[in-house]
């Protein structure tokens, strides 16, 4: 005869436990820590974490236990200890209280309790354990060992002598990153937590094993010995080098960003961060930051000759441009990243001055379906959750890493995971199917039955389309026949919106009623506004956008006063970055979120909205009147953006081989190209064209020779790199390099240089 429940009036699935005398409801199969958890009640641990399997080697967690009146010989590590009906768990009596002061002083024995000059001192979780079960004095009077510290990149900085051996961190990349570059060798107290091969860690998510080390062993390198955790002030903020739009905290001394933390998210980026979005900040110091308003004086050279100017000057010049090349001849361009605040009011200032040339998709290629960015169908944090998962054309770990991390997760269930493209991307988890051809033949590939076959019986289904796919000369119809997919499928298609907000701009009517990005490019306006835009390295078509733009009067609103805005602007007025701003984004879901102004403004440099509104009232246009940011959003309207006319199909791509165009993890925008630490990174492979081995010996080239790449739009001499991840007949850079910037779009041919 089974045991009657202690409490007969609970779910099925569900268990009566006593935590120190409380009566709590916990599900069966989960551990004592959970309910403990859940219910408030502190237990100490160091090699749990809520995200990560469950290891049970610090012990830290030991408490009492005692089932049907009968204690346990032993205490209990309450992480790996599962629930059961009437158990009775004691976390603070005699036994588990010793438990936990012995294994904290074995803990401490080899650790070299240095917190005076250690990085965690002051957030380390050793140190407030230590507080709290550490004895006074050390029993142990033996030499303590040392561990030599190895280089894990430019990224995490390493005392290992410090490590604990909770394996937090061994966990994270194996399950989390995917990646496996972190291990324990050695046994016993010879064990040594490092990489196999004594390279740096190749991770996009690096950064969060800093976060899960409860101890100082791997703290941020960037930061190191820069400012102690009680000195710094923590401001609300987003990622914004992506569209998942991270939520993250900025980390402030005396107004100057010392780190980026995460924010814990669920919904978004849950309690982890892209090294992207960690490391960024280090670009706001850069240089070339523009820090005073600049007018040209002088064209001398490449970049001209400048000076100094007030506010008044500057905006008074940028007004008089901007009323003498008013309506049509005017084009506006927005960088896909600006904020919806910001956003509205270029719609407005647009309006004002009669201009319809108005767009922020200026990397994309082919706009001629008027395809504009939208919400995922399937929210991203349901995308573990998809039976089978078809990602076109994309580079999932370097242009989304969470949410490539989340697709990981879906691996983990069980789903099947399929790829259309023109490159093998590499992924942390396995592919069930590749179909890999040229950027002209994706289009095909998702309409072949071998694809539909491939999906069917799978209950949920997302189509991942990403940046490869959206910015090539084929979108368009590779974005019709992977909606085409999805609704044969009854699959969620989610196009990765082309821009951190770029759903946001399209919402608040940053989108052209005449020309849009490229036609007003190809059709040189008189004058053009640009906004947060490094016109060097921004645009689909870079030799196009500085013809145009070099034969026109710019006003270029703009982070850093770099070599090529200073080649084209006439005017350069200094505007802050996310980081420094007051702001909405709306994420890939359709999200809305704020961030507040956080690092303080270099110089003279003002918040966009504010420089907007000034040169308004310069412009003496009626639909600026706020005073302050609350007054700017209550006049906010977000729709449904209208259907757009569609625009000319880009010309024929010419000979050679196709190009496939990604872009480079680490050169995004103006920030991440910017931020030494990152632009070290292994990832940042440097600017090389890749080609399938067949093709190379074609072109009698070998891996790492030098070849001279050219087509319609320029010419570029890059490296060769000989990989069989790429399509026959086809050619792969990444974008965001002055060299592959040259190419455009457009067929390539290759030659020896």
């Amino acid at each position: 005869m089974s045991a009657q429940p202690v409490n007969p009036n609970l779910p099925p699935d569900h268990v009566t436990v006593f935590i120190d005398g409380v009566e709590l409801a916990a599900p069966k199969g989960s551990m004592i820590i959970h309910a403990a958890d859940k219910a408030g009640i502190p237990i100490p641990r160091f090699c749990y974490h809520d995200k990560l399997s469950i290891a049970a080697n610090c012990r830290m967690c030991l408490v009492d236990t005692e089932v049907g009146g009968r204690s346990a010989p032993k205490p209990s590590p309450a992480c790996a200890t599962p629930v059961m009906d009437g158990l009775k768990v004691f976390t603070r009596n005699e036994k588990a209280l010793k438990a936990q002061r012995n294994v904290m002083e074995f803990l401490l024995i080899n650790h070299p309790l240095d917190c005076p000059i250690c990085d965690q001192g002051g957030e380390c979780e050793l140190q407030d354990l230590s507080l709290g079960y550490g004895r006074s004095v050390s029993r142990f009077v033996e030499r303590k060992r040392v561990i030599a510290d190895e280089d894990m990149g430019p990224l995490v900085a390493t005392e290992m002598t410090r490590c604990i051996q909770c394996t937090r961190c061994v966990r994270f990349t194996a399950e989390i990153a995917g990646t496996y570059e972190l291990g324990g060798m050695q046994r016993g107290e010879n064990l040594q937590i490092g990489t196999y091969d004594g390279k740096p860690l190749t991770t996009e998510l690096s950064g969060n094993v800093i976060d899960v080390c409860p101890v100082g062993a791997l703290t941020n390198k960037v930061f190191r010995f820069r400012a102690r955790p009680w000195e710094l002030i923590a401001k609300e903020s987003l990622g914004f080098h992506d569209a998942l739009g991270s939520n993250l905290f900025l980390h402030l001394r005396r107004g100057d960003v010392m780190r980026a933390v995460p924010r814990d998210n669920e919904a978004v980026n849950e309690c982890w961060l892209s090294d992207r979005d960690r490391y960024s900040h280090q670009g706001l110091y850069a240089g070339d930051r523009a820090v005073q308003p600049l007018l040209r004086v002088a064209s001398n050279g490449d970049d001209g000759d400048w000076r100094e100017a007030t506010w008044d000057e500057a905006l008074a010049k940028a007004a008089q441009i901007l009323r003498d090349n008013a309506a049509d001849n005017l084009g506006v361009l927005v960088h896909p990243a600006t904020s919806n605040e910001e956003g509205a009011l270029l719609a407005r200032l647009a309006e004002g001055l009669g201009t319809g040339n108005l767009d922020h998709r200026i990397a994309q290629r082919d706009l001629s379906d008027g395809a504009v960015a939208e919400p995922f169908a399937m929210p991203a944090a349901e995308i573990e959750l998809a039976d089978a998962i078809v990602i076109v054309g994309c580079n999932l770990r370097h242009e989304v890493p969470l949410l490539h991390q989340r697709v990981r997760k879906a691996f983990l269930r069980g789903a099947k995971v399929h790829v259309v493209g023109p490159v093998d991307f590499e992924f942390a988890f396995d592919i069930a199917s590749k179909t890999i051809v040229a950027p002209s033949q994706v289009a095909a590939a998702l309409a072949s039955a071998r694809l539909a076959d491939a999906v069917k019986g799978a209950d949920r289904i997302a189509v991942i389309v990403g940046a490869v796919a959206e910015n090539g000369v084929h979108a368009a119809a590779i974005r019709a026949a992977a909606a085409d997919f999805a609704r044969n499928a009854n699959a969620a298609l989610c196009r990765i919106p082309q821009g951190a907000n770029a759903v946001g701009l399209a919402r608040h009517g940053v989108l052209p009623s005449a020309l849009d990005a490229g036609a007003m490019l190809a059709r040189p306006r008189s004058a053009y506004l640009l906004y947060g835009i490094e016109p060097g390295l921004d645009f689909a078509d870079q030799a196009g956008a500085l013809k145009a733009l070099g034969g026109a009067q710019v006003v270029a609103f703009s982070h850093f006063a770099c070599q090529s805005t200073r080649r084209v602007a006439d005017v350069i007025l200094p505007i802050a970055t996310l980081f420094e701003n007051d702001a909405t984004l709306t994420n890939l879901d359709g999200r809305d979120q704020r961030a507040v102004a956080a690092g303080k403004l270099p110089g003279a440099a003002r918040q966009g909205w504010t420089v907007l509104r000034a040169l308004a009232a310069a412009l003496d246009l009626p639909e600026f009147a706020f005073t302050d940011l609350a007054g700017l959003r209550s006049g906010l309207q977000a729709a449904q953006p209208a259907a757009l006319r569609g625009g000319k199909a880009p010309a024929s791509p010419g000979e050679g081989f196709e190009l496939a165009v990604s872009q480079a993890i680490y050169r995004v925008d103006g920030l991440t190209r910017r931020a030494q630490a990152l632009q070290a990174h292994p990832l940042n492979v440097g600017p090389r064209i890749s080609l399938h081995p067949d093709d190379a010996r074609a072109a009698q080239l070998e891996n790492g020779a030098m070849a001279k790449v050219a087509n319609a739009a320029g010419t570029a001499t890059l490296q060769v790199n000989v990989s069989d991840a790429v399509a026959p007949g086809c050619a792969w850079v990444e974008s965001g390099h002055g060299a592959t910037a040259a190419l455009g779009s457009g067929n390539v041919t290759v030659v020896a240089a």
